[in-house]
């Protein structure tokens, strides 16, 4: 095996420059000076809230035939917008030990203190270690390695802007990767022909549902309340619903519940109206879990119960 991490970058923060306000404008091979690296690709340099699942699918392919060729590990670059959820959606389809790590930068190059070439560098020695292996798909910035599944961005604009509720799954130490656990992940899902589109609805005070009786779509996922609760309206709507709903929580934290409230609208009164409940996975996770199953034709409910438990 190679020691050598392939590179790619998608652009984002990272890769922005300008007078005033910056946008991405520097490619892979800009980012990556002075890093011992192997191949080097600029697959696109645009913002994160710009990447498209065709983007994500073609990176995750380039991805797969660098490793086959004899990479020790994958990075890829890109905004820190939707960093948590691309990390999720390769965590999915992943099938190799050897990991594919996403990072990316808080401050653009032009500002004091820019975060960029540090996370960079931990993100290609996360990739190149031993010790990496096995766990999927795992996301880098700050010194700290957390779990595709767990992490997210939880403020706007800070240098430690990405957390995961049960603690990083490591940290960067004296340039090397430390971790708190060890390995495991599941068996990867099948690579989908195409994604679905899929939207997120938010429920909330005085919400009818009414909006879920307009889409025309393959599966929704609706952000619920609690432990996964929506008003009556919204639970009438989805016994209406011609595609999968899938009720996650909209807290941040937790898992959702199955059988403690019997209220219209509770969980278990969704349950019963054939909603899948999304476990320990946030909406954002959940939706992109959805779009990968219904891609690929897995059944929805069993992969939400694999993936949406404690394991």
């Amino acid at each position: 095996m190679s020691s050598k991490v392939a590179v790619a970058s998608l652009g984002g923060t990272i890769t922005m420059t300008g007078s005033g306000a910056v946008s991405p404008t520097l490619g892979a091979q800009d980012l990556v000076q002075g890093l011992e690296v192997g191949e080097i690709a600029t697959l696109a340099t645009i913002p994160g809230a710009s990447l498209t699942s065709t983007t994500l699918l073609e990176t995750f392919d380039w991805a797969l035939k660098q490793v086959f060729d004899g990479a020790a590990g994958v990075v890829v670059i890109q905004g820190t917008d939707t960093l948590e959820e691309t990390a999720y959606f390769f965590d999915c389809l992943w099938p190799h030990d050897e990991p594919i790590v996403v990072t990316g930068a808080m401050r653009h190059p032009g500002l004091p203190g820019a975060d960029g070439p540090a996370n960079l560098t931990a993100a290609v020695s996360v990739a190149a270690a031993a010790n990496s292996r096995g766990r999927g798909a795992l996301l880098v910035l700050n010194d700290e390695v957390h779990a595709a599944r767990w992490v997210r961005k939880t403020h706007s604009s800070l240098m430690n802007a990405f957390a995961s509720v049960p603690g990083p799954l490591g940290l960067v130490v004296e340039g090397a990767p430390q971790y708190f656990h060890p390995a495991h992940r599941l068996a990867a899902l099948p690579r989908p022909l195409d994604v679905p589109a899929v939207p997120l609805l938010e429920a909330t005070v005085d919400d009818d549902g009414s909006l879920l009786d307009w889409l025309d779509v393959k599966g929704v996922v609706v952000a619920a309340s609690g432990v996964g609760h929506v008003s009556a309206g919204m639970a009438e709507a989805i016994s209406r619903a011609r595609f999968p709903v899938v009720v996650a929580s909209r807290t941040g934290a937790g898992t959702t519940f199955r059988d403690t409230y019997g209220f219209v609208g509770s969980e278990s009164d969704l349950i019963g109206r054939g909603a899948v409940m999304a476990g320990w996975l946030c909406p954002r996770k959940a939706r992109v879990l959805l779009r990968l199953a219904l891609g690929s034709d897995s059944h929805v409910e069993d992969v939400f119960a694999a993936r949406g438990a404690i394991f």
